[in-house]
């Protein structure tokens, strides 16, 4: 993995808008109304060249397809592993049930679109030609590029993320079910892999997961969660050098409150114990902007890259240029070490379609 030698590189976090049209036919084929996958894939080429323009016009060195062909960052598994069906339920975040004006928006927005599936039989990665089809994709947009990004990376959903977005109706436990996942996700990651790309794990349910699925339990209670789900990824990394993997964790991309977020303190340290190359945090929203100095206290080990979102892709406020800067000067000084540390943004700015 490239580290900022000469100069601070950029990355982001890896979804990107979409264009209209093949968002509505994501959509659709999620309904079950399109079946054209000839079009679909014309769409999703020409979305995916254009995203890796607009990405060289910004001046991102760090790389991907956008996630233009998923329909969203996690539930895209249900269409890749057998073992999914039927219809979930959304969980209300604990801070939105705070403020009814905006629970009344909230709830507006998420019966726009049906709720994910769930695992209601076992679950099991058969087919990998549509993760194999993506990879080639962004390695044929990316091909002889004028200039070519330092180096591509491609997302994948993590085994906590999917267990936690895709609900358990199968299995006796939620940690059978997380740890079953992880071992059919360990096929995706290794084809990443073996593709030259690096490995994006994205771990929302390492922190978003206290005020949702996990609301009612101690803090204590979803540390030792945490602490399984990052055991999962291990397990499903182990042949995965860990300087080729990096680990995105948030608190939620979704314009709310986020009044009852789980400090970083209480799991930064836990964050440790996933064997990775670079970890991408939240530090430029108002709500854990000030969290950088959680480094001083829990100092970032020796063989980890610090990827801290410097923009924040919920407010509608495009920062100064000098505001971002000093974002990643904060990221440098707690550091320690300028050639660890590359900018990145918060989270995704495209996660559904």
């Amino acid at each position: 993995m490239h580290s900022s030698v000469d100069r601070i590189l950029t990355t982001h976090v890896g979804s990107l808008p979409r264009p209209a049209a093949l968002s509505d036919l994501l959509l659709r084929r999620e309904k079950g109304e399109v079946s054209d996958e000839a079009t679909l894939a014309q769409y999703s080429e020409a979305a995916v060249r254009e995203v890796v323009q607009k990405q060289h016009e910004a001046g991102i060195d760090i790389g991907n397809d956008g996630e233009q062909p998923r329909v969203a960052f996690n539930t895209y598994v249900a269409r890749r592993m057998k073992g999914f069906g039927g219809q979930g339920q959304w969980t209300l975040p604990l801070d939105v049930t705070e403020f009814p004006d905006f629970l009344e928006r909230y709830r507006a927005h998420r019966s726009s679109g049906a709720a994910p599936p769930q695992a209601i039989a076992e679950v099991e990665y058969v087919d990998l030609r549509e993760a194999e089809a993506e990879c080639d994709l962004c390695l044929r947009s990316t091909a002889g590029e004028p200039p070519p990004f330092v180096e591509r990376f491609m997302t994948a959903a993590s085994p906590g993320v999917i267990a936690t977005a895709l609900r358990n109706a199968y299995y006796d436990s939620h940690e059978r079910y997380v740890f079953a996942v992880a071992r059919q996700m360990q096929k995706e990651y290794e084809l990443i892999h073996a593709k030259g790309f690096i490995l994006q794990l994205d771990c929302p349910d390492l922190a978003m997961e206290r005020i949702r699925m996990f609301k009612n339990d101690s803090l204590r209670r979803f540390q030792e969660i945490v602490e399984m789900h990052i055991a999962a990824i291990n397990l499903a990394t182990a042949s995965v050098p860990s300087e080729r993997i990096r680990l995105h964790i948030c608190w939620g991309n979704y314009e709310g409150p986020h009044t009852h977020d789980v400090p970083l303190e209480a799991i930064l340290p836990l964050l440790y114990q996933a064997k990775v190359g670079a970890l991408s945090i939240e530090l430029a929203n108002p709500r854990h902007q000030h969290e950088f100095q959680v480094f001083r206290r829990y100092p970032l080990p020796d063989t980890m890259l610090l990827l801290p979102g410097v923009i924040d892709t919920t407010t509608n406020f495009v920062e100064h240029p000098e505001v971002v800067a000093q974002r990643i000067e904060q990221a440098v000084e707690v550091v320690g070490d300028r050639s660890r540390v590359i900018a990145s943004a918060d989270c995704g700015f495209g996660t559904f379609s």
